[in-house]
């Protein structure tokens, strides 16, 4: 399936998405070719999202609407993270713990 072809299905032309949409899709596309998604490729993503929500809410003067959207994407994005990151952060924590241990 074209790319084009795909993206009419949800009613998107890919001239109309902005650099940052374009260039997450791309990557999506990269790692789709792949045919295997890490759990690092969707973290990096999910830190892309991130960047790219809060990047939009230092606006100035947005719409109420936009604001309240924006700031629960953002609150979402922010707890996926870190629901995914917790082990890391569960096994490097017990690893210092250790290390500080003297017996």
């Amino acid at each position: 399936m074209e790319l084009d072809e795909f993206l009419s299905k949800f009613g998107i032309k890919f001239e109309t998405l902005e650099a940052e949409e374009r260039k997450t899709l791309m990557g999506w596309l990269e790692n789709l070719s792949r045919k295997q998604i890490s759990l690092e490729d969707v973290k990096n993503y999910i830190r892309q999202m991130v960047d790219s929500v809060a990047k939009e809410l230092c606006e100035y003067e947005l719409p109420k609407k936009k604001d309240i959207f924006l700031k629960a994407r953002l609150r979402n994005y922010l707890l996926l993270l870190d629901f995914l990151t917790a082990p890391e952060k569960a096994k490097k924590s017990l690893e210092n713990y250790l290390k500080n241990i003297k017996l």
